[in-house]
Protein backbone atom coordinates (compact mmCIF):
# COMPACT_ATOMS: atom_id res chain seq x y z
CA UNK A 1 0.00 0.00 0.00
CA UNK A 2 1.32 3.78 -0.51
CA UNK A 3 1.99 5.72 2.82
CA UNK A 4 3.17 8.58 3.91
CA UNK A 5 5.51 8.34 6.58
CA UNK A 6 7.02 11.14 8.90
CA UNK A 7 10.94 9.38 9.25
CA UNK A 8 12.44 12.25 11.81
CA UNK A 9 10.87 15.11 14.26
CA UNK A 10 11.30 18.32 12.09
CA UNK A 11 9.83 21.70 11.93
CA UNK A 12 7.30 22.03 8.99
CA UNK A 13 7.81 25.02 6.73
CA UNK A 14 7.84 26.05 3.13
CA UNK A 15 11.15 24.36 1.73
CA UNK A 16 10.86 20.83 3.87
CA UNK A 17 8.47 17.62 3.16
CA UNK A 18 8.50 16.14 6.47
CA UNK A 19 6.59 13.19 4.99
CA UNK A 20 7.59 10.88 2.53
CA UNK A 21 5.67 8.32 0.26
CA UNK A 22 6.84 4.53 0.65
CA UNK A 23 4.80 1.34 -0.41
CA UNK A 24 4.55 -0.56 2.95
CA UNK A 25 2.42 -4.15 3.06
CA UNK A 26 -1.18 -3.93 4.28
CA UNK A 27 -1.87 -4.30 7.35
CA UNK A 28 -2.33 -7.71 9.55
CA UNK A 29 -6.07 -7.88 11.04
CA UNK A 30 -5.69 -9.64 14.40
CA UNK A 31 -8.50 -10.83 16.80
CA UNK A 32 -11.71 -8.43 16.94
CA UNK A 33 -9.92 -6.07 14.45
CA UNK A 34 -10.97 -4.80 11.07
CA UNK A 35 -9.33 -3.76 8.24
CA UNK A 36 -9.81 -0.82 6.82
CA UNK A 37 -9.50 0.52 2.63
CA UNK A 38 -9.35 3.78 3.39
CA UNK A 39 -11.05 6.55 1.23
CA UNK A 40 -10.39 10.32 3.11
CA UNK A 41 -8.38 11.47 5.98
CA UNK A 42 -8.52 15.05 7.96
CA UNK A 43 -5.19 16.71 8.40
CA UNK A 44 -5.16 18.34 11.95
CA UNK A 45 -3.02 20.97 13.75
CA UNK A 46 -1.79 18.11 15.96
CA UNK A 47 0.06 16.67 13.12
CA UNK A 48 2.26 19.22 13.12
CA UNK A 49 2.42 18.83 16.94
CA UNK A 50 4.03 15.28 16.35
CA UNK A 51 5.91 16.08 13.66
CA UNK A 52 8.07 19.13 15.24
CA UNK A 53 8.00 16.95 18.61
CA UNK A 54 6.00 18.47 20.90
CA UNK A 55 4.03 15.44 21.26
CA UNK A 56 5.81 12.81 19.14
CA UNK A 57 5.27 9.66 18.04
CA UNK A 58 5.69 6.19 19.75
CA UNK A 59 7.98 5.56 17.56
CA UNK A 60 9.72 6.32 13.99
CA UNK A 61 8.80 5.78 11.44
CA UNK A 62 4.95 6.48 12.00
CA UNK A 63 2.05 7.26 9.77
CA UNK A 64 0.16 10.05 10.71
CA UNK A 65 -3.45 11.08 10.15
CA UNK A 66 -6.90 10.07 12.86
CA UNK A 67 -9.45 11.85 10.78
CA UNK A 68 -10.50 7.90 8.84
CA UNK A 69 -13.10 7.21 6.76
CA UNK A 70 -12.46 3.84 4.64
CA UNK A 71 -14.55 0.88 4.05
CA UNK A 72 -14.62 -2.79 6.04
CA UNK A 73 -12.55 -4.96 3.91
CA UNK A 74 -12.07 -7.50 5.93
CA UNK A 75 -12.42 -8.88 9.56
CA UNK A 76 -10.19 -10.70 12.53
CA UNK A 77 -11.43 -13.76 14.04
CA UNK A 78 -14.59 -12.57 16.66
CA UNK A 79 -15.38 -9.53 14.85
CA UNK A 80 -19.08 -9.15 14.05
CA UNK A 81 -19.62 -5.42 14.33
CA UNK A 82 -19.51 -4.00 11.11
CA UNK A 83 -20.01 -5.85 7.75
CA UNK A 84 -17.74 -6.13 4.57
CA UNK A 85 -18.35 -2.93 2.73
CA UNK A 86 -19.91 -0.62 5.81
CA UNK A 87 -18.30 2.47 5.46
CA UNK A 88 -16.09 3.68 9.11
CA UNK A 89 -14.53 6.09 10.91
CA UNK A 90 -11.42 6.38 13.50
CA UNK A 91 -10.79 9.10 15.41
CA UNK A 92 -7.81 10.12 18.00
CA UNK A 93 -8.96 7.46 20.53
CA UNK A 94 -7.69 4.16 19.63
CA UNK A 95 -7.74 2.19 22.77
CA UNK A 96 -7.99 2.62 26.39
CA UNK A 97 -7.56 -0.24 29.04
CA UNK A 98 -10.95 -0.70 29.58
CA UNK A 99 -10.82 -1.19 33.63
CA UNK A 100 -9.13 2.03 35.31
CA UNK A 101 -11.37 4.43 37.09
CA UNK A 102 -11.41 6.77 34.10
CA UNK A 103 -12.50 3.86 32.01
CA UNK A 104 -15.18 2.69 34.21
CA UNK A 105 -16.60 6.33 34.75
CA UNK A 106 -17.22 6.96 30.92
CA UNK A 107 -13.55 9.24 31.25
CA UNK A 108 -11.74 6.93 28.82
CA UNK A 109 -10.13 9.93 27.25
CA UNK A 110 -8.04 10.46 30.53
CA UNK A 111 -6.87 6.62 30.67
CA UNK A 112 -2.88 6.38 31.50
CA UNK A 113 -3.02 3.29 28.78
CA UNK A 114 -4.68 6.15 26.16
CA UNK A 115 -3.24 5.25 23.15
CA UNK A 116 -3.85 7.80 19.83
CA UNK A 117 -4.23 6.73 16.16
CA UNK A 118 -1.72 8.73 13.86
CA UNK A 119 0.70 9.14 17.04
CA UNK A 120 0.83 5.54 19.21
CA UNK A 121 -0.32 3.35 16.28
CA UNK A 122 -0.50 3.64 12.40
CA UNK A 123 -2.87 6.19 11.56
CA UNK A 124 -4.66 7.45 8.24
CA UNK A 125 -2.11 8.73 5.88
CA UNK A 126 -2.18 5.70 3.91
CA UNK A 127 -4.55 3.09 1.83
CA UNK A 128 -5.33 0.73 4.61
CA UNK A 129 -5.74 0.76 8.33
CA UNK A 130 -6.70 -1.65 10.84
CA UNK A 131 -8.22 -1.44 13.89
CA UNK A 132 -10.13 -3.00 16.56
CA UNK A 133 -13.89 -3.01 15.55
CA UNK A 134 -14.75 -1.23 19.36
CA UNK A 135 -13.22 1.89 18.09
CA UNK A 136 -14.24 1.96 15.08
CA UNK A 137 -17.59 4.33 14.00
CA UNK A 138 -20.30 3.60 11.50
CA UNK A 139 -21.17 6.71 9.46
CA UNK A 140 -24.17 8.53 8.60
CA UNK A 141 -25.04 8.37 4.81
CA UNK A 142 -25.80 12.06 4.90
CA UNK A 143 -21.86 12.57 4.65
CA UNK A 144 -19.52 12.29 1.68
CA UNK A 145 -16.38 10.73 3.10
CA UNK A 146 -14.60 14.20 2.34
CA UNK A 147 -17.35 15.84 4.70
CA UNK A 148 -17.18 12.68 7.50
CA UNK A 149 -13.37 13.16 7.83
CA UNK A 150 -12.74 16.37 9.68
CA UNK A 151 -16.15 14.95 12.07
CA UNK A 152 -13.93 12.06 13.68
CA UNK A 153 -11.92 14.57 15.36
CA UNK A 154 -12.28 18.48 14.59
CA UNK A 155 -16.03 17.74 15.22
CA UNK A 156 -15.95 15.68 17.96
CA UNK A 157 -13.49 17.87 20.03
CA UNK A 158 -15.51 21.16 19.48
CA UNK A 159 -18.40 19.10 20.47
CA UNK A 160 -16.59 18.12 23.68
CA UNK A 161 -15.18 21.45 24.14
CA UNK A 162 -18.93 22.82 23.51
CA UNK A 163 -20.34 20.64 26.48
CA UNK A 164 -17.39 21.98 28.99
CA UNK A 165 -18.64 25.57 28.01
CA UNK A 166 -21.48 24.78 30.14
CA UNK A 167 -23.28 27.20 27.27
CA UNK A 168 -26.51 28.14 27.90
CA UNK A 169 -28.80 29.52 25.36
CA UNK A 170 -29.04 33.43 25.07
CA UNK A 171 -25.16 33.55 26.70
CA UNK A 172 -22.51 34.96 24.77
CA UNK A 173 -19.56 32.47 23.73
CA UNK A 174 -15.94 33.50 21.87
CA UNK A 175 -13.72 31.40 19.69
CA UNK A 176 -10.23 32.17 19.34
CA UNK A 177 -8.97 30.91 16.27
CA UNK A 178 -11.24 30.05 13.13
CA UNK A 179 -10.06 26.88 11.07
CA UNK A 180 -11.82 23.54 11.36
CA UNK A 181 -12.76 22.88 14.60
CA UNK A 182 -14.09 26.35 15.31
CA UNK A 183 -16.38 26.55 12.36
CA UNK A 184 -17.53 23.46 13.18
CA UNK A 185 -18.53 24.72 16.82
CA UNK A 186 -19.84 27.80 15.29
CA UNK A 187 -22.32 25.99 13.01
CA UNK A 188 -23.61 23.67 16.29
CA UNK A 189 -23.65 26.83 18.22
CA UNK A 190 -26.38 28.04 15.58
CA UNK A 191 -28.02 25.12 15.66
CA UNK A 192 -28.07 24.32 19.78
CA UNK A 193 -28.11 27.48 20.95
CA UNK A 194 -30.10 30.08 18.47
CA UNK A 195 -29.90 32.95 20.43
CA UNK A 196 -26.50 33.10 21.59
CA UNK A 197 -24.05 35.19 20.08
CA UNK A 198 -20.34 34.38 18.78
CA UNK A 199 -17.69 36.33 19.52
CA UNK A 200 -14.43 35.45 17.18
CA UNK A 201 -10.40 36.33 17.66
CA UNK A 202 -8.27 35.72 15.01
CA UNK A 203 -5.23 37.01 13.99
CA UNK A 204 -5.42 36.21 9.67
CA UNK A 205 -8.36 38.47 8.29
CA UNK A 206 -9.42 35.86 5.81
CA UNK A 207 -10.50 34.04 9.30
CA UNK A 208 -12.15 37.00 10.57
CA UNK A 209 -13.55 36.88 7.20
CA UNK A 210 -14.92 33.43 6.89
CA UNK A 211 -16.00 33.75 10.96
CA UNK A 212 -17.98 36.69 9.82
CA UNK A 213 -19.32 35.06 6.87
CA UNK A 214 -20.19 31.66 9.28
CA UNK A 215 -22.71 34.42 11.57
CA UNK A 216 -20.18 35.58 13.62
CA UNK A 217 -21.67 39.32 15.24
CA UNK A 218 -17.92 40.58 15.37
CA UNK A 219 -14.26 38.94 14.07
CA UNK A 220 -11.36 40.81 15.72
CA UNK A 221 -7.76 40.39 15.82
CA UNK A 222 -6.38 37.76 19.04
CA UNK A 223 -5.45 40.84 20.93
CA UNK A 224 -8.69 42.70 20.35
CA UNK A 225 -11.01 44.07 23.13
CA UNK A 226 -14.55 42.43 22.62
CA UNK A 227 -17.37 44.48 22.34
CA UNK A 228 -18.82 42.71 25.62
CA UNK A 229 -17.54 40.76 28.09
CA UNK A 230 -18.32 36.81 27.32
CA UNK A 231 -19.80 34.17 29.25
CA UNK A 232 -17.33 31.20 27.91
CA UNK A 233 -14.71 31.50 25.49
CA UNK A 234 -13.20 28.06 23.62
CA UNK A 235 -9.58 28.23 22.37
CA UNK A 236 -8.85 26.20 19.40
CA UNK A 237 -4.58 27.99 18.81
CA UNK A 238 -1.78 26.22 19.11
CA UNK A 239 -0.52 29.69 21.00
CA UNK A 240 -0.28 31.13 24.63
CA UNK A 241 -1.59 34.66 23.73
CA UNK A 242 -4.70 34.25 23.09
CA UNK A 243 -4.87 31.88 26.08
CA UNK A 244 -4.45 35.52 28.46
CA UNK A 245 -6.59 37.79 25.96
CA UNK A 246 -9.32 35.69 26.69
CA UNK A 247 -9.16 35.57 30.18
CA UNK A 248 -8.75 39.67 29.34
CA UNK A 249 -13.12 39.35 27.69
CA UNK A 250 -14.62 36.87 30.30
CA UNK A 251 -17.09 38.37 32.56
CA UNK A 252 -17.33 36.99 36.00
CA UNK A 253 -17.60 33.69 36.78
CA UNK A 254 -16.87 33.25 32.97
CA UNK A 255 -14.95 29.90 31.71
CA UNK A 256 -12.16 29.50 29.36
CA UNK A 257 -11.91 25.82 27.44
CA UNK A 258 -8.82 25.71 25.62
CA UNK A 259 -9.15 22.75 23.03
CA UNK A 260 -5.60 22.16 21.88
CA UNK A 261 -3.55 18.56 22.75
CA UNK A 262 -0.49 20.93 23.30
CA UNK A 263 0.86 24.70 22.95
CA UNK A 264 3.71 26.05 20.92
CA UNK A 265 6.75 27.59 22.98
CA UNK A 266 7.16 30.51 20.83
CA UNK A 267 5.23 33.05 22.48
CA UNK A 268 5.36 31.55 26.27
CA UNK A 269 6.30 35.00 27.23
CA UNK A 270 2.84 35.53 27.14
CA UNK A 271 2.37 33.98 30.24
CA UNK A 272 4.37 36.43 32.00
CA UNK A 273 1.85 39.15 31.11
CA UNK A 274 -1.09 37.45 33.48
CA UNK A 275 -2.51 39.81 36.03
CA UNK A 276 -4.76 38.35 38.77
CA UNK A 277 -7.08 41.07 38.59
CA UNK A 278 -7.50 41.52 34.99
CA UNK A 279 -7.59 38.04 34.02
CA UNK A 280 -8.16 35.33 36.93
CA UNK A 281 -10.28 37.24 39.28
CA UNK A 282 -13.83 37.13 39.99
CA UNK A 283 -14.32 33.20 40.02
CA UNK A 284 -12.95 32.88 36.19
CA UNK A 285 -12.72 29.28 35.46
CA UNK A 286 -9.92 27.52 32.99
CA UNK A 287 -10.92 23.87 31.77
CA UNK A 288 -8.62 21.99 28.95
CA UNK A 289 -10.07 19.09 26.80
CA UNK A 290 -8.03 16.50 27.08
CA UNK A 291 -8.36 13.50 24.27
CA UNK A 292 -12.04 12.30 23.32
CA UNK A 293 -14.25 9.26 24.15
CA UNK A 294 -15.91 7.22 21.83
CA UNK A 295 -19.18 8.42 23.62
CA UNK A 296 -18.09 11.91 22.29
CA UNK A 297 -17.97 10.74 18.82
CA UNK A 298 -20.92 8.93 18.40
CA UNK A 299 -23.50 11.93 20.05
CA UNK A 300 -21.44 13.97 17.75
CA UNK A 301 -22.11 11.79 14.90
CA UNK A 302 -25.84 11.79 15.32
CA UNK A 303 -26.40 15.58 16.02
CA UNK A 304 -24.16 16.41 13.12
CA UNK A 305 -26.22 13.84 11.10
CA UNK A 306 -29.45 15.90 12.61
CA UNK A 307 -28.26 19.57 12.15
CA UNK A 308 -26.57 18.33 9.13
CA UNK A 309 -23.32 19.93 10.14
CA UNK A 310 -21.51 19.93 6.72
CA UNK A 311 -17.86 20.98 6.91
CA UNK A 312 -16.60 23.04 4.71
CA UNK A 313 -13.41 21.00 2.88
CA UNK A 314 -10.32 21.61 1.03
CA UNK A 315 -9.32 18.35 -0.33
CA UNK A 316 -5.64 17.25 -1.54
CA UNK A 317 -4.34 13.85 -3.09
CA UNK A 318 -1.96 11.97 -0.52
CA UNK A 319 0.94 12.78 -2.50
CA UNK A 320 -0.24 16.45 -1.68
CA UNK A 321 0.13 16.25 2.52
CA UNK A 322 2.90 17.54 2.83
CA UNK A 323 1.48 20.90 1.20
CA UNK A 324 -2.01 20.64 3.30
CA UNK A 325 0.74 20.44 6.31
CA UNK A 326 2.57 23.41 5.43
CA UNK A 327 -0.37 25.24 4.43
CA UNK A 328 -1.98 24.91 7.67
CA UNK A 329 1.28 25.69 9.60
CA UNK A 330 1.07 28.78 7.47
CA UNK A 331 -2.35 29.86 8.93
CA UNK A 332 -3.66 29.25 5.01
CA UNK A 333 -6.87 28.04 6.37
CA UNK A 334 -10.74 27.91 5.13
CA UNK A 335 -12.71 25.32 7.14
CA UNK A 336 -11.10 21.73 7.11
CA UNK A 337 -8.07 20.13 4.93
CA UNK A 338 -8.47 16.68 3.78
CA UNK A 339 -6.48 13.96 1.92
CA UNK A 340 -8.31 11.83 -0.46
CA UNK A 341 -6.72 8.78 -1.08
CA UNK A 342 -8.57 5.98 -2.25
Amino acid sequence: MKAAILENITIVSGNKQPLKMVDLPVPQVHKGEILIKISACGVCHTELDEIEGRTPPAKLPCILGHQIIGTVVGRGEGAAKFATGNRVGIGWINSACGHCEYCLSGRENLCADFRATGRDVPGGYAEFVAIAEDFAFAIPDIFTDAQAAPLLCAGAIGYRSLRLANLKNGRSLGLTGFGASAHLIMKLVRYCYPQSEVFVFARQENERRFARESGAVWAGDIGDECPQKLHAVIDTTPAWKPVVEALKNLAPAGRLVINSIRKEDADKNNLLQLDYTKHIWLEKEIKSVANVTRKDIEEFLILAAQVPLLPEVEEYPLEGANLALTELKEGKIRGAKVLKIS
